[in-house]
């Protein structure tokens, strides 16, 4: 990272501000084009979880190349200037590598599921087979992570 003074190293820190996010955008690569989407999540144990339909782009990605980019932000405002330099951004950031996989088994694809929704909701739900079997969980397995925040002393 460029700006060391800007750089959040405390692991709790950088789990606050996963937790209190509300978007997770996963960053993709196919033939060495990029795309990103944004998704609802839960993260646990250095593991994130997102749902998502049977098919589409970014199943087909993933299939292919499972390296992944994720990343997280809050706390955002604009910081006003008396002149277009001295204008700013205050926030606080996450961004993680990582490998993502396809969750098969029904109690995994369980826990992830409840885990996205205790991440929305704070409280637990019961999953009804059927749908649990035709939804896809993706889990991305974080190799590294690192913080910053800017605006904050």
């Amino acid at each position: 990272m460029r700006r060391k003074d800007r750089e959040i190293i405390d692991i709790d820190l950088i789990e606050d501000i996963i937790r209190n996010s509300l978007v997770c955008r996963l960053g993709m690569s196919r033939d060495d084009k990029p795309y990103v989407v944004p998704l609802c999540f839960a993260y646990s144990d250095n593991t994130l979880y997102f749902h998502s339909a049977g098919e589409g782009l970014k199943l087909e990605i993933l299939q292919q190349n499972p390296n992944v980019c994720v990343e997280f932000d809050i706390d955002q405002e604009v910081i006003q200037g008396d002149k277009p330099c001295k204008w700013g951004m205050q926030y606080r950031s996450v961004i993680g590598f990582g490998k993502a996989s396809f969750v098969d088994d029904l109690e995994e694809k369980r826990k992830g599921l409840d885990a996205i929704m205790k991440h929305y909701s704070g409280r637990s739900f019961e999953s009804v087979e059927p749908a649990i079997e035709s939804t896809c969980i993706i889990k991305v397995a974080i190799e590294s992570m690192t913080g910053k925040e800017s605006g904050y002393s």
